[in-house]
């Protein structure tokens, strides 16, 4: 059986969450913006019933160099409802997964890869 959260539920949490990011980090962060997708849509090559919670799209910070800004688009932070709801028991398992889903996704704007996210305890 599938937890179920209405959407305004779903945003409200992720809403939550980005406010919890550090002000130290959002005064950091550059040119990112941030959605809620009900589904992962697996690309060519990934297995179809790939499920992820979160996608970072863009250019961390660590590799921009002069010519990045010129027309570039915004950072993308994407969290994926129905994949977490599946992977959750309890509406607090949502909030926890939710946090660390965004924390992850930032970490990434930030240059940070999987496995140190993972050594640190934010997989």
């Amino acid at each position: 059986m599938n937890l179920e959260m209405s959407d305004d539920e779903f945003d409200d949490l992720v809403q939550s969450a980005v406010d919890s990011i550090p002000q130290s980090a959002i005064d950091m962060m550059d040119n990112v913006i941030f959605f809620i997708e009900d589904e992962y849509e697996p690309l060519p090559g990934e297995p179809k019933n790939t499920e992820i919670l979160g996608l970072y799209e863009g250019i961390a910070l660590t590799e921009r160099d002069l010519d990045w800004a010129s027309g570039a688009l915004p950072d993308r932070i994407t969290i994926f409802k129905n994949p977490t709801l599946r992977a959750c028991e309890t509406r607090e398992d949502v909030i926890r997964e939710v946090r660390i889903t965004v924390m992850h996704e930032v970490a990434h704007h930030f240059g940070i890869d999987d496995d140190k996210l993972h050594d640190l305890g934010w997989g």
